[in-house]
């Protein structure tokens, strides 16, 4: 059975880590939970990419370290974009993640995503779409040449932990299983 679409070429974009692309075979993957992914396109250029960062801000922005921060991630994926053929005033923005993982911790979901609209605000570059905060993880696919992006709850492909039995306790000790 022959199609007249290329196949699919699946990249994941890490924690700390970018790709940029012009390939529309290329489709981006990544796993979000506090941290957030930005994804830009210029439809018009056919070039796009998407970031994936833990942080708003730190130390160590130009080291390999730095690429975990906010800050230093959004002006890697612009500027890669840019190189790549990308004009400023096509950009079209998606962000997604940002979700609260836990009810005890700081929000850092919550600082992700607040960095994120409010970097791309001050450079000018338009939020047409995307998912930020909420509640739990997702699992995010992005098609960087068209700017199409589908996203998924993490936990629906998940099967649900097994029920454990007790521990089975005997002269004082407990058996884990």
């Amino acid at each position: 059975m022959s199609s007249s679409h290329p196949p699919e070429t699946r990249i994941h974009v890490g924690q700390g880590e970018h790709h940029v692309t012009a390939d529309p075979s290329v489709m981006l993957t990544t796993v979000l939970g506090s941290c957030v992914a930005a994804c830009l396109c210029d439809p018009l250029a056919g070039v796009g990419g998407m970031n994936h960062f833990l942080l708003p801000d730190g130390a160590g922005a130009g080291t390999d370290a730095g690429r975990r921060y906010g800050a230093y991630a959004m002006e890697l994926l612009i500027n890669e974009v840019l190189k790549a053929g990308a004009r400023r005033d096509r950009l079209e923005a998606k962000l997604f993640g940002g979700g609260r993982m836990f009810d005890s911790l700081r929000d850092v979901g919550m600082a992700n995503a607040d960095f994120a609209e409010r970097f791309l605000r001050d450079e000018g570059i338009r939020v047409v779409g995307g998912s930020l905060r909420g509640a739990g993880g997702r699992r995010l696919h992005y098609w960087p040449v068209s700017g199409r992006a589908m996203q998924r709850g993490v936990n629906d492909t998940v099967a649900p932990m097994p029920v454990m039995p007790p521990p089975i306790v005997e002269s004082g000790m407990v058996e884990l299983f």
